[in-house]
């Protein structure tokens, strides 16, 4: 029978491309998988994190096989982003792709006797043909999940295609049951060799079974009376499939498997065993603050109990493969999964970039394919960035076709971009669609996202669509009684949540929404909001340590456990004889007690709002609803502190009333000219940036419309390149003060193209 042996204990690191040792190096740095050099530079906020190709070692022991002959493989369950493994000085594989599992057969370079030599060169540094290519989250390098060696007998269940376990099971309800569809690889089997496959109860009852040749080994069984798994009761089957040969078990693999089923519909929206189910949850992306991505099984799980206590009932995991650690909380939670390749931004112009999305998307799915929370293959994320050609529609129809023959019982989606046409082909092309919206935050205001789902529902009835990114920045340092758009304050995020959790409760045909994102993550490049280094639209802190008080107005639309949150216990020192108290519950009604004594009493949905005077000094408030009650503790002060204000918020009104005044007697209504041999707003970010001047104009047109420092080389520039100012202002939308883009046209017409 199979061993399989962790690897993750007293490995020898080194942050240098110091070649392939010819022994243990014992002079490198001790570390413990899992391991990334990033966990600090890769969101620290110094503007940039290390890239490069950097060396592991660690000997082993040959595993002792119970037969005459047997195999040894390694697993490397993920490396970011390139990987070369050697054992005993000899390459024995190379991967591309930083977020699936690989594996080698080593048999042959091991030892019979003594200590093995295993090492891994892992870079996390830019390839044209590994994607992602440039994305707004850290790149982090290193063997982050940890390592395992597999020991099997000659014959076994197949470990060496595309990473999966050799079993395949799904199962779905047929008349008063469940049909489970099983199929195992076997290799290097003869006559004497045969399948068994056992199917236990969530007690480990058996309640059905079957055997098949090992040469074929494709079976459906039928369970009566099956347990449906669902988002409130994610009930799992165990199907065990046994290699046997006469009477001995040589090799056994075992999954969990839930029987359900789902499909759209573009006025109805999910629909989970036959039920109609709106999906409403939020993102993930993997790393926490000064780990990186190299959290341990126990930290991902901590992370799903998390959201499923905000009562989210689906989770998109952006934007590449998790954690089988995570897949597997979800499927024991109940969460419906869309996971995807980091087919992200910017489509590289390398002909061989789009092999190594086949191959990521093999992986994905091969890897994945027994995890019954996952419902939806995403095959891009806001592709169209860098711009749209006949290639990238095509490679997205090829993408959708092989989805579809490796995965005929899932379904297909993409997220568009905010910026992709009603009439764009890249619609149609799969099962569903999304889009990435940022009224109220990048450009527009919160109000208008509501009336764009609807404009676009009714435009395209055939579609079923969802919205797979929404959010705002909400940083617990800044505070005001007047929150606004792009304040970065705790109190505009909760506003923004308040909207946009009203808008989907209205439109339960939307298929699905996911709030970008659950937790403050890594990306070096950025610097917004007074902290660089990360994208701070969680909902909760990055070290998980802080909920915000967007996270419980999802709380109090979700999660039907009786709940009240008091919003503003950051805000503690406020000025003025009156303040404004939010409360957020799931109970029809709210009383709010100021110091012991009762001020108010008011019935609403979801969203209470009390104004409240108060006296010099501390007051405690309390809110109650039915046996629920939250208190916090506010002083009243002459001044509020100054730190509570993001200097910049009052430096960008500013700075857009100057850039006007530049403009002297200058007519802004009048039609815009796009002189030839002359700069203008319809020149990519990479034209203008051959200019000087006219990149220096740009960049403080973009600062103001977006808020994004922008600079040839630095930070996202390799994702923004390819826009043009025209498109960025239009996506600021109605943020801008009328005549803003006519006004940074008629700058650039006036410098000469070089």
């Amino acid at each position: 029978m199979r061993k399989i042996i962790n690897l993750n204990k007293d490995w020898k690191f080194i942050q240098e491309n110091a070649g392939l040792p010819e022994r243990m190096p014992e002079e490198w740095e001790s570390v413990d998988l899992p391991h990334t050099w990033n966990a600090v530079d890769g969101h620290d906020g110094n503007g940039s994190y290390d890239r490069g190709c950097y060396w592991y070692a660690k000997t082993f022991s040959t595993p002792k096989q119970p037969l005459p002959d047997g195999n040894v493989f390694v697993e490397i369950l993920a490396a970011g982003q390139q990987a070369t493994v050697y054992v005993n000085g000899k390459g024995v594989c190379y991967h591309e792709g930083g977020y699936s599992a690989f594996r080698a057969d080593i048999t042959e370079e091991c030892k019979e006797e003594g200590e093995n030599l295993l090492v891994v060169a892992c870079s996390n540094e830019n390839k044209s043909n590994v994607y992602p290519q440039s994305a707004d989250f850290t790149f982090y390098g290193g063997l982050y999940r940890g390592v395992n060696l597999i020991s099997v007998p000659s014959t076994h269940f197949d470990l060496e295609y595309w990473g999966g376990i050799g079993l395949k099971a799904s199962a779905r309800p047929c008349e008063k049951g469940g049909e489970f569809q099983l199929e195992s690889w076997v290799k290097n089997a003869d006559e004497n060799f045969t399948v068994l496959y056992s199917i236990r109860d969530a007690r480990g009852k058996e309640v059905a079974g079957a055997v098949r040749p090992a040469d074929q080994t494709a079976v459906r069984l039928y369970v009566p009376d099956v347990t449906l798994w669902d988002c409130e009761n994610p009930y799992l089957y165990t199907v065990t499939a046994t290699l046997q040969r006469r009477n001995e078990a040589y090799d056994e693999v075992t999954t969990r498997v839930g029987v359900r089923s789902f499909s759209c519909e573009p006025d109805k929206g999910f629909i989970l065993n036959g039920v109609p189910t709106p999906l409403r949850g939020v993102s993930r992306h993997q790393d926490m603050l000064y780990k990186g991505n190299a959290l341990t099984r126990e930290e991902h799980y901590k992370d799903a109990e998390i959201i499923k206590e905000l009562g989210a009932n689906t989770i998109r995991l952006a934007h590449y493969q998790h954690s089988q650690d995570f897949y597997d909380a979800c499927d024991e939670l109940g969460f419906v999964v869309w996971a995807e390749i980091p087919f992200i931004s910017v489509m590289s112009k390398d002909p061989a970039a789009h092999q190594n999305c086949i191959t990521q998307l093999k992986e994905l799915v091969y890897q994945n394919y027994n995890h019954t929370s996952i419902c939806f293959w995403g095959i891009s994320n806001e592709i169209l960035i860098g711009g749209i050609s006949e290639e990238l529609v095509e490679n997205h129809k090829e993408l959708n076709a092989l989805c579809k023959e490796l995965d005929d019982t899932r379904l297909t989606t993409i997220a568009h971009v905010s910026m992709t046409p009603v009439d764009s082909p890249v619609h149609g092309i799969t099962d569903v669609e999304s889009y990435n919206h940022y009224f109220g935050w990048y450009g527009g205001k919160m109000e208008e996202n509501g009336p764009w789902l609807d404009n676009f529902h009714q435009a395209h009835p055939e579609i079923c669509l969802g919205l797979s990114e929404y959010g705002c920045e909400g940083i617990i340092t800044y505070h005001g009684p007047n929150p606004a758009c792009k304040d970065y304050s705790e109190e505009y995020q909760a506003l923004y949540h308040e909207h946009m959790a009203k808008v989907l409760e209205e439109r339960p045909w939307l298929w699905s929404s996911h709030v970008w994102n659950m937790f403050d993550f890594g990306c070096a490049a950025r610097h917004e909001g007074g902290v660089a280094g990360r994208n701070n639209k969680g909902l909760v802190t990055m070290d998980r340590r802080t909920k915000k008080d967007s996270y419980y107005i999802y709380k109090a639309y979700w999660n039907k456990e009786p709940m009240v949150h008091l919003c503003g216990r950051r805000y503690a020192k406020r000025a003025g004889e009156t303040t404004e108290i939010r409360v957020y519950s799931n109970q029809p009604v709210v009383a709010l007690f100021i110091n012991g004594t009762l001020s108010g009493v008011q019935s609403a949905d979801k969203v209470f709002v009390f104004q409240v005077s108060l006296e010099y000094g501390f007051s405690t408030i309390v809110a109650s609803a039915g046996n629920c009650q939250d208190s916090i503790t506010i002083e009243r002060v002459e001044e509020e502190p100054s730190i509570y204000v993001l200097p910049e918020v009052n430096e960008r009104a500013e700075g857009v009333a100057n850039w006007f005044s530049l403009m002297g007697d200058l007519d802004l209504k009048a039609p815009m000219e796009f002189p030839e041999g002359k700069y203008n707003i319809r020149c990519t970010l990479e034209e203008i940036s051959k200019s000087p001047e006219a990149m220096e104009v740009t960049a403080k047109a973009v600062k103001l419309a977006t808020n994004f420092e922008l600079a040839p080389g630095v930070g996202m520039w390799d994702m923004m390149k390819s826009m043009t100012p025209e498109a960025m202002v239009h996506m600021a939308g109605s943020m801008m003060p009328e005549g803003f883009a006519e006004s940074l046209n008629a700058q650039l017409i006036l410098i000469d193209k070089k």
